[in-house]
């Protein structure tokens, strides 16, 4: 084999001079996350680590970095066939996927790497909570950056607001994986196809726009954030810690989903951009108005 010839930014398929020369390049991992869990009688079942793990090949292979291998074990999934519940939904606690995490990331870290991207194609509430809660909490304990959010957070302004095996997901693993999506088995499914309007709405074509801007986004957020110093980091931290306590207030003081009632409308779309921009700042103060208040827009 001519390693010359030969370019793989996957951990697990790296020779180690591979891995050495994509370190050097740009020392930077991405994390994929999901599980395996019933997406319709149209979708894969591994939909949610697929989609995650294609999205952060497709971003690293433009910024460089390297990719592990996706974690198939989430927090919550539907009572459905073929569904792996590792950990109950509605639940403060966690025994699996917190210390699971913040070993990796320790490992990381023990390793040189200056950056981690933690992508979770998977949205229980509880699941998001853990993962962006990581993310902070490991980027002051290592002073190093290390993000953990959902993929559709980056794509909310494109109209991607998350979903269900509805038309974000479907669509984004029709462009991503187009052999592991059979719509027309949709007719079959008494919950997703009783309407049509998943069916009607879905495309490869819409798949492509979302997974652009998440690529995009991921990919330049790999390229900046080991340049990040301290200040930068810890306005960071300061604007994703905010995220995390709306979350954690509105479950405790109305329900589990009380902190996302109001991401499908601005400035809360504009995560993605806010993000890449390093505005940290503007992410930390609508963080505040997530569960209650009110933000003021111009006309």
């Amino acid at each position: 084999m001519d390693l010359k010839t030969r370019e793989t930014i996957q951990w697990e398929r790296m020779l180690p001079e591979e891995f050495r020369a994509a370190f050097n390049r740009l020392p930077v991992v991405y994390l994929p996350l999901g599980t395996v869990e019933w997406h319709g009688e149209h979708n894969a079942l591994g939909l949610d680590s697929l989609k995650a793990h294609a999205l952060c090949v497709t971003a690293a292979r433009q910024s460089g970095g390297i990719v592990h291998p996706p974690l198939y074990g989430g927090m919550g999934g539907l009572h459905k066939p073929a569904t792996i519940r590792m950990e109950p939904e509605d639940t403060w606690d966690n025994h699996l996927l917190r210390p699971w995490l913040e070993k990796f990331c320790g490992e990381c870290h023990r390793l040189g790497f200056k950056a981690i991207i933690m992508l979770t194609g998977h949205y229980g509430h509880n699941q998001q909570i853990v993962v962006r809660e990581v993310g902070a909490r490991m980027t002051e304990r290592l002073q190093s950056p290390v993000l953990g959010t959902p993929e559709y957070w980056l794509a909310l302004d494109v109209g991607y607001l998350g979903d269900h095996a509805g038309i974000g997901e479907t669509s984004l693993l029709w462009h991503l994986e187009p052999d592991l999506v059979a719509i027309e088995r949709i007719k079959n499914d008494p919950d997703y196809g009783k309407d049509g309007h998943i069916e009607a709405g879905s495309s490869p074509e819409l798949g492509k726009k979302y997974a652009d801007t998440i690529t995009d986004r991921l990919a330049k957020l790999a390229q900046a954030m080991p340049t990040w110093d301290f200040a930068t980091r810890s306005a960071f931290v300061r604007a994703e810690r905010a995220l995390v306590s709306a979350q954690v207030r509105g479950w405790r003081t109305d329900q589990p989903w009380a902190a996302w009632r109001k991401l499908r409308t601005p400035p809360f779309t504009d995560y993605g951009r806010l993000l890449v921009a390093e505005r940290f700042d503007e992410i930390e103060a609508f963080a505040e108005k997530l569960v209650d208040g009110e933000i003021e827009t111009s006309s």
